[in-house]
């Protein structure tokens, strides 16, 4: 139950950003991964909501990732009480941290206007599911089903006097 909210939470959350988000072309935020990895996303959600903080025209013509998640970051602090609780060379990664990123937006989602659509939702929902797995939700996968085979192991060699051993599938991906 606690991964169904927690899913719907991040539903919720991602539905925001995008509709929060929708004006700014430069912008697809699709996870709380790379879609975050550039500063752009953190830029144009806090210039949605509070465009008289900075030019965007600005933000976008800086060089480095690293320096428009600076930005954000600084502004968050500055006008918003929000703690520089990333730092911008751990976010400016081919697959930053997905933990972390939720953390900081969840941070904006509580300072800023929160009006969520059904529509904003309903396009989360239509989004397509990435083959790609991050190396912390591949190791999660691998976990649950290591418990679920240790399990059906103890389970089937408690109910019968002769344990067969079956190879495990092979897996889709590698660490």
């Amino acid at each position: 139950m606690a991964g169904l909210q927690q899913t719907n939470s991040e539903m919720i959350l991602l539905s925001w950003v995008r509709q929060s988000t929708r004006n700014y072309p430069q912008v697809n935020v699709t996870n709380f991964t790379t879609s975050w990895s550039d500063g752009l996303a953190f830029n144009a959600l806090l210039h949605s909501h509070r465009p008289d903080l900075f030019d965007w025209n600005t933000v976008v013509s800086q060089q480095s990732p690293v320096q428009r998640l600076d930005h954000a970051f600084n502004i968050g602090r500055q006008h918003l009480g929000i703690e520089k609780l990333l730092d911008p060379e751990d976010v400016a990664t081919a697959c930053p941290d997905k933990k972390s990123i939720l953390m900081y937006v969840t941070s904006l989602f509580q300072v800023l206007p929160q009006q969520v659509t059904m529509e904003a939702i309903r396009e989360v929902e239509m989004l397509p599911q990435h083959s790609r797995v991050t190396r912390e939700e591949h190791i999660e996968v691998h976990e649950q089903h290591f418990s679920q085979e240790v399990s059906f192991s103890f389970l089937f060699s408690s109910c019968c006097s002769k344990v067969f051993c079956f190879p495990c599938p092979p897996h889709e991906f590698d660490i």
